[in-house]
């Protein structure tokens, strides 16, 4: 009797999330084998091409890449990361007051520096 209760409360409370697992699970399954099916598979000398890389795709993998691709990803983390850190401030800032606003000011500030310290040397132009 304990079991049956036990199991009817488990269901009562997850039966909701398992169904919409197990649709999610059926279709996104389904999705992946109807592209499967249906794509074509005569890919034509422009999908090969080098597109935003600057190299072949179906080359050797060890060979040289160009430092800028990093640079990039860098500057791109570190900017992606302000943001990260603007949202939870935005959220708080009535209970943070006047020194949390001046704090993220001053973070803002020195980011802006850099970003044009960045700027100014060339770093976000592309040859």
């Amino acid at each position: 009797m304990l079991i049956n209760y036990m199991i009817y409360n488990f269901l009562s409370d997850y039966l909701s999330i398992i169904i919409f697992l197990l649709i999610s699970l059926f279709l996104s399954i389904g999705f992946i084998f109807a592209n499967f099916l249906a794509s074509p598979s005569n890919p034509d000398p422009e999908k090969l091409s080098a597109y935003e890389c600057g190299f072949e795709a179906f080359d050797d993998s060890r060979m040289e890449f160009d430092v800028r691709f990093y640079l990039v990803a860098i500057l791109f983390i570190i900017f992606d990361l302000e943001i990260a850190f603007l949202f939870p401030w935005a959220i708080s800032l009535g209970s943070l007051g006047a020194l949390g606003f001046w704090s993220m000011m001053i973070f803002l500030g020195i980011l802006t520096i850099g970003f044009i310290y960045e700027w100014k040397k060339g770093a976000l132009e592309w040859e």
